[in-house]
């Protein structure tokens, strides 16, 4: 059974989302990495989560395939499966920088208006999209997991690239070249974005 909104209320906390950053010694965000399958989402934000650490930021990193083993475990791959899977991304993504961390996202999140959604979730500039760019010709030679190679034979159905669709961001707050450049250059890209914009104190 469902609970009704009217029978529910949200318990306001004695330590607040600024508390938590003086904590801390720094802001919190989403790092929303979005992009096709194999375009280097999971290894760069892994990349950029050793990079924060070693900045003693606090943070955490939400992977695609890691949340369907569990949290969205009994969800598909079709357009509304796809949209509640992001749905609850972003609210766990919205819960984690409350709590005062880095929050840092890789998903395929196909749909522009799935990521304005989330988008609205945060406050300011506490969402910032990455689209990490790599064409489908590069994505399918690297097919790490083999995945456009069983969508080219239809083993697969609804593949994001091939039979399903992928919305570019129009305006992304980082844009990745990742079939053009190293990963180490791709990392401290993001790196120069957040100092810039201070989400990080510049040495």
């Amino acid at each position: 059974m469902n609970i009704q909104p009217s029978n529910i209320r949200w318990h306001e906390a004695k330590v607040s989302k600024q508390d938590r950053h003086f904590l801390n010694q720094h802001k919190s965000c989403v790092l929303w990495f979005t992009g096709l399958s194999g375009a280097g989402k999971s290894s760069l934000s892994i990349a950029v989560e050793k990079v924060l650490y070693d900045y003693q930021i606090r943070s955490y990193v939400l992977d695609g395939d890691n949340i369907r083993y569990g949290l969205s475990n009994n969800l598909g791959f079709s357009p509304a499966d796809r949209k509640e899977n992001i749905r609850r991304i972003g609210e766990v993504s919205k819960l984690f920088v409350d709590a005062g961390l880095f929050t840092i996202t890789a998903f395929i999140s196909p749909y522009r208006e799935d990521r304005s959604i989330v988008r609205e979730m945060f406050e300011g500039n506490e969402f910032v999209e990455i689209y990490v760019k790599c064409s489908l010709e590069e994505c399918e030679r690297r097919d790490p997991k083999g995945l456009y190679r069983k969508a080219r034979i239809g083993e697969i159905k609804d593949f994001t690239g091939i039979s399903a669709p992928y919305e570019e961001p129009l305006n992304a707050e980082i844009v990745i070249e990742n079939d053009k450049q190293s990963l180490e250059m791709s990392v401290d890209q993001i790196i120069t974005y957040l100092k810039k914009n201070r989400f990080l104190k510049s040495n």
